[in-house]
This record gives structure tokens, sequence and C-alpha cells, in this order.
């Protein structure tokens, strides 16, 4: 987690969760830790479910925008999430190139 934000200085939160929506690490208010991780569990779900029934292929990411920024929920592996979330004009591009490949390294170490 500490890489990635020193990458994209932007990100203002990250969280790491298992599939059962369980926080696993997060440097998100504690209060909401618990909350932000069942509901990217559920987004991830919901994602692999409509890339599914749609023919896009296996989820790479969910990404929910609001007026005031983003969340981008990540696969990592078949055990866990990554939970990014962002203000409104940060590099999105560069926030999935870094998360990506720490979305990797997570499930690595969770196989």
């Amino acid at each position: 987690m500490k890489g990635l934000r020193q990458a994209v200085p932007e990100i203002t939160g990250v969280l790491v969760a298992s599939t059962d929506g369980l926080s696993l690490a997060s440097d998100v208010p504690e209060a909401e830790a618990a909350r932000v991780a069942a509901m990217a569990a559920t987004a991830l779900g919901l994602g692999k479910r409509i890339a599914s029934t749609t023919a896009l292929g296996g989820l790479e990411e969910v990404v929910v925008r609001g007026r005031e920024g983003y969340l981008v929920v990540y696969a990592a592996g078949d055990k866990g999430v990554l939970a990014v979330t962002a203000p409104m004009g940060a590099n999105l591009g560069l926030i999935h190139l870094e998360a990506r490949q720490a979305a990797a390294r997570i499930a690595q170490v969770l196989a």
C-alpha cells in the first residue's frame, strides 16, 4: 500500500480486502474500513457477473466516479480485492497502471 501511495501521491485511500468483504489492510479511517471492504467486495462480485453476462471477458476493474472523485476496485486474484480512492482530476491512467501491478502482487501473497 505504501508503494502505491508513493507512486501516485494523489491517491487518498487504499484498502485490501478478501472477496468475502473482510478488511485485511487499509489506510482509510478504521471506522470506514469494514464498510469499504464489504462494498468493494460486492462491487467486484457484481462487476464479475456483469462482465461474464455481457461477454466482456475477465473483469479487470470496476470504476465508480462521483462528483468528488473515484473509487476503483481491482481483482487481486481469486481471494483478494484492492480498492483505491482518488479525487476528481487524479491521473486515472497512472492509478490503473500502478494499482494493477499492486493487485498482481497482492494476488501472489494471498494465493
